[in-house]
């Protein structure tokens, strides 16, 4: 949507999306009006919360932290799988160093973190 959206045009999509959504479901033919209203609706809301509440991307520290606690992982264990040692793990969760190039390339492949979170 290339349109300005109004914080009232915001509004008025939030009330009629939840006027409509029950009436909608998977089996709802994509030509059905109130599905293609749901749709705009949807997109007029959308467009406003990207302009006025961005959310960006995490920091390479939170996911690493997040990812440690689904594989419950401590720093030792995160050291060995990345093939470093658990005070490098240390330093690099406290910010007080940089990640190195090789240190990416196994965050990315063994711990599954998007290279753009990496990069950033």
């Amino acid at each position: 949507m290339d349109k300005f959206i109004t914080h009232e045009e915001y509004v008025k999509a939030q009330i009629r999306l939840e006027e409509i959504i029950d009436l909608v479901n998977d089996d709802t033919p994509e030509d059905n009006p109130i599905l293609q209203e749901l749709i705009k609706v949807s997109d007029i809301i959308e467009a406003y919360e990207e302009e006025h509440y961005p959310i960006g991307l995490p920091s390479l520290v939170e996911v690493i932290e997040l990812r440690m606690f689904e594989m419950k992982l401590k720093q030792k264990d995160l050291a060995k799988l990345l093939g470093t040692p658990a005070t490098r793990i240390s330093e690099y969760l406290a910010g007080k160093r940089d990640i190195t190039l090789d240190i990416a390339k196994a965050l990315h492949q063994k711990l599954n973190i998007d290279s753009d979170i990496i990069l950033q």
